[in-house]
């Protein structure tokens, strides 16, 4: 079923998400602070642009954000120009992004006095999974919502799971990118020890790959890391983003995370050597 939709900040991943929900046949507005970008989407994709959230949200069914951080959801969500001011009663609203569970809570409790729908969507995979429609997305809010916005989530997902009631989704992705930081680490002092010991490296990782050291990041990181090249992916700046949400997440609960927190700090390492931009692989290069 067509269904009318509005995508709301197209960046990194929104841009390819937004792209395949309009291929899918789908009438897509579009929403992004720099309008060009936006103009740019309209041109290879179709549908309409609009210059607020709240006007991309009008007469839309359901309305998908992706946007930075805290900050920018609240605004682009709650502002004077946000979304839920252009939602009608009955609507759904979709965010894909990555977020503290504490402002999920807050915006399905400012969506449920309108009469919207709510669900937190963070989503794993990075810009390749967004381009090639390999996400995978962890679903926080009512089940029923997240049934009706299955069909949806499937254009650009490989993956979706509900995970419980809001916020739900949102303590997913913070469990993932604990799981992320550890084996990057890993990853990084296994190859570095390799190279000290006088191991060839893409001989390891043809060893052990298929092991039981094998996983996502050894399989599609180890080779750039091997070759000091991390100018692409997903950037140091985001995980530290996202890991300060983890570790403030943990503290309130009183969950011990001794390995994110130190691997925070060695991210920050490779902040200051202005690396803020370079790959989450980049890890590799704090050690000789």
């Amino acid at each position: 079923m067509t269904r009318n939709l509005a995508f709301l900040c197209l960046g990194t991943m929104g841009y390819p998400m937004a792209g395949h929900l309009a291929r899918a046949g789908h009438r897509v507005t579009v929403y992004n602070r720099t309008v060009e970008r936006a103009q740019a989407w309209v041109e290879q994709y179709g549908g309409d642009f609009a210059e607020s959230p709240q006007a991309a949200a009008r007469g839309a069914e359901v309305v998908f954000v992706c946007t930075g951080n805290d900050d920018d959801l609240r605004q682009v969500v709650l502002g004077d120009a946000g979304a839920l001011v252009g939602l009608e009663a009955g609507a759904l609203l979709v965010d894909h992004t990555t977020a503290s569970a504490e402002l999920a809570r807050e915006i399905w409790g400012r969506a449920r006095e309108c009469g919207v729908g709510f669900l937190d969507a963070p989503v794993s995979g990075g810009q390749a999974g967004a381009e090639n429609g390999k996400l995978t997305v962890m679903v926080g809010g009512e089940e029923s919502h997240f049934q009706w916005a299955a069909n949806l989530l499937d254009c650009y997902a490989q993956k979706r799971v509900w995970m419980g009631p809001t916020g739900s989704g949102q303590l997913a992705k913070m469990a993932n990118q604990i799981c992320i930081a550890g084996l990057l680490q890993g990853l990084s002092e296994g190859l570095a020890f390799a190279r000290r010991a006088g191991i060839d490296g893409g001989l390891l990782v043809d060893a052990i790959s298929k092991g039981a050291a094998q996983s996502w990041q050894m399989e599609n990181r180890a080779p750039t890391m091997l070759e000091g090249s991390f100018d692409f992916g997903f950037a140091v700046d985001w995980m530290r983003k996202d890991l300060a949400i983890a570790l403030a997440e943990a503290e309130r609960v009183g969950a011990e995370l001794p390995v994110a927190g130190l691997v925070d700090g060695f991210y920050s390492e490779v902040q200051e050597r202005g690396g803020g931009r370079w790959d989450t692989s980049s890890l590799i290069t704090r050690l000789p």
